[in-house]
């Protein structure tokens, strides 16, 4: 998967075996789900950012997580004739995810990669608003995240 990686403020940083773990997972969903030839944005960011993302486009006036926007579901044109998808763009709080990780008693890139497959799965359609939806999007969470050899 064409993967790009941005950090919102730019003075964010992280390890760069965190960023090439970031990069493999987008790639190995990609092939599991049939979209490596797309195109993923991905945005690390703080609480502050992210909070007012939740704002300003969901109409949540708080911190989250992880946040997704799937070309798909926007009012952008399609582009005709392209040779690739673009999927959209997910949005993970570096902040959250460091307490998030201490919370449940696991690694820190382990929480920042399951934020990003829980993102890639939403902009490819899967969702947890009903329970049946919850529990097919946790199995699959499961399934890419045992593909990764990545476990809690």
């Amino acid at each position: 998967m064409n993967t790009t990686i941005s950090f919102e403020p730019e003075t964010l940083t992280i390890e760069d075996n965190l960023f090439e773990e970031i990069l493999r997972a987008a790639d190995v969903v990609g092939k599991i789900y049939g979209v490596e030839n797309s195109e993923l944005s991905i945005t690390l960011t703080d609480d502050e950012h992210i909070h007012a993302l939740n704002k300003k486009f969901r109409g949540i006036d708080r911190a989250t997580d992880v946040l997704s926007f799937a070309f798909r579901e926007s009012d952008e044109p399609e582009i005709i004739g392209a040779d690739f998808e673009i999927l959209g763009d997910v949005i993970i709080s570096l902040e959250r995810a460091k307490v998030q990780a201490e919370e449940y008693g696991h690694s820190f890139l382990r929480e920042i990669i399951f934020l990003e497959v829980h993102g890639i799965l939403h902009l490819l359609g899967y969702d947890h608003i009903s329970e049946d939806e919850r529990q097919e999007m946790e199995s699959e969470q499961k399934f890419i995240m045992s593909k990764l050899g990545i476990g809690r």
